[in-house]
């Protein structure tokens, strides 16, 4: 059973040594130009990080290594976003001045467009 993480703690690390022991890195072969290199090699990566369930892909060079890093790379950059706690939301009231301002505004909005109207058969 696994515990909620405490206000200090990530809740997914993203060292390097940790993202390799709990991902699966699998190679396959990648699509469109590149020509027969590309078609033939297995230089596309696609890295699954197992606790979080997230899977990044990188399949724009021809090399396995450079796409190897960018993996990792995404991968780090949506681990960070998702070890982001948003701040305590702390729940406001508009003062009293606040409000009389905004009652006044609105009084003075709402004359200035019964000014604009037609003048109706009665004035």
């Amino acid at each position: 059973m696994t515990e909620a993480p405490t206000e200090n703690e990530v809740k997914y690390s993203i060292d390097r040594t940790s993202l390799e022991r709990d991902s699966i890195v699998e190679f396959f072969t990648g699509s469109g130009p590149g020509g027969q290199h590309r078609n033939r090699s297995r230089t596309a990566v696609r890295i699954k990080h197992e606790p979080s369930g997230i899977v990044v892909t990188a399949t724009e060079r021809r090399s396995q290594a450079q796409n190897l890093e960018a993996a990792f790379d995404r991968l780090i950059k949506r681990l960070t976003q998702l070890n982001i706690k948003p701040k305590k939301r702390r729940p406001t009231r508009p003062s009293r001045a606040s409000r009389e301002r905004r009652l006044t505004q609105k009084t003075k909005r709402a004359q200035t467009k019964r000014f604009r109207r037609r003048p109706s058969k009665d004035d």
